[in-house]
């Protein structure tokens, strides 16, 4: 109570009428032996614990069932397949940081065991790891101006761009400037959609969804090393650069259909308000 009270203080609320109570009570005694029903008590609360378990493993089934419902299933499976999109077009692009430099073994003939047949992959991660900064500040400026999804279908258009002409064999600072600006677009992608994808869900099942849709798109990042190195390493360059700008253009075109823009709404509690 004290602590609702001072929440209470500090919002400038009053606190909502009624009586705090608790199914569990648990007495404290200070003697050496303690009574009779102490066991008793105890193995209330264990059983209080089993039923709670039970109820979280039902809740979360009743929980994925609406994620799956006709009112939720087109978010969620949009929301699912950016995720899985973002990941690996971001994972990916810091795995071809290192991998294209090797492409010049294919050309050359090269052994892929010779040092030379890499550069020096260190100074190019460490270049490209600063292009998160501008990705996260172009992000913060645009997703309250021109929206959500408008900012996460221009910044995954744009990483196509600087993806393709990767395609072809460039030079060592071509790929660096090309993958920086790739990064820092997919960055704020990234970053924009897990502001929209809370937003988008009912408070009943905000981290349910979140959590799921979060979930697929680590298999996205599973994915995609042996697209960005298996490929490459195989002297497939192009393969590999078209399939990253197949999976962004998809990401880019799920954005698209998402059911509505989030910019300036409230945050939905119930279901029939995100319908």
């Amino acid at each position: 109570m004290r602590v609702l009270e001072k929440m209470a203080r500090v919002n400038q609320k009053p606190l909502p009428s009624g009586t705090l109570r608790t199914d569990c009570k648990v007495a404290l005694d200070e003697n050496i032996n303690p009574p009779e029903n102490t066991h008793r008590v105890m193995v209330q609360n264990n059983d209080s614990t089993i039923d709670e378990e039970a109820g979280s493993k039902v809740g979360g089934i009743k929980n994925l069932y609406w994620l799956l419902s006709p009112a939720l299933i087109r978010t969620t499976l949009l929301l699912s397949m950016d995720f899985f999109g973002n990941a690996f077009a971001y994972y990916g692009i810091v795995l071809l940081t290192t991998e294209l430099i090797s492409e010049k073994k294919c050309r050359s003939g090269v052994s892929s065991s010779s040092p030379l047949a890499v550069a020096n992959p260190y100074k190019d991660v460490f270049i490209t790891s600063f292009a998160e900064l501008p990705g996260l500040l172009f992000a913060a400026v645009v997703v309250d101006r021109v929206g959500r999804k408008l900012s996460m279908m221009a910044m995954l258009f744009l990483a196509g761009v600087f993806l393709f002409p990767l395609m072809f064999h460039q030079k060592e600072v071509v790929i660096t400037v090309l993958l920086f600006g790739a990064r820092a677009c997919i960055t704020g992608s990234i970053n924009t959609l897990y502001i929209y994808a809370p937003e988008v869900y009912p408070t009943s099942m905000r981290s349910s969804g979140l959590g799921i849709a979060s979930s697929i798109g680590r298999i996205g990042g599973i994915v995609c090393p042996l697209v960005a190195v298996g490929l490459v390493e195989g002297c497939h360059q192009m393969e590999a650069v078209l399939v990253f700008e197949v999976v962004i253009f998809l990401s880019g075109l799920a954005v698209a259909f998402f059911p509505f823009e989030t910019k300036g709404r409230g945050l939905s509690d119930t279901l029939k308000v995100s319908e």
